[in-house]
């Protein structure tokens, strides 16, 4: 399983990120090889991102370079580079519970107020 973080400085409001991410999520959802995606925001600094957990490597690589990720920044109105991090999961306190499913109810709600 691989993780990996992105975080950017967006020209759009809260609550047209917020829109923005409901109107993609279908989008997202229907990935090969994406079993959850987190949309963050950090509250000192106003930076939006995504947490995207992947099957593998080889998932990530494809969405990387697919259509859907070149659409990124325009749709959130990206300032300046983003900040990509990936990481390699060696180990999962819960497995039992699995990696939440991509259909969470929470879509940034409480988070882009």
């Amino acid at each position: 399983m691989i993780v990996q973080l992105v975080k950017y400085k967006t020209g759009l409001s809260d609550e047209e990120a917020a829109e923005t991410i409901a109107q993609r999520a279908p989008q997202y959802e229907a990935l090969p090889g994406l079993r959850q995606k987190l949309y963050i925001r950090e509250p000192e600094t106003g930076e939006y991102g995504g947490i995207y957990v992947w099957e593998d490597e080889d998932s990530m690589r494809d969405f990387r370079s697919s259509d859907l990720a070149a659409t990124i920044p325009a749709a959130y109105r990206v300032e300046g580079k983003p900040r990509v991090e990936v990481f390699e999961v060696v180990s999962v306190l819960r497995p039992e519970r699995g990696i939440a499913s991509s259909r969470s109810k929470n879509r940034l709600g409480s988070a882009a107020r």
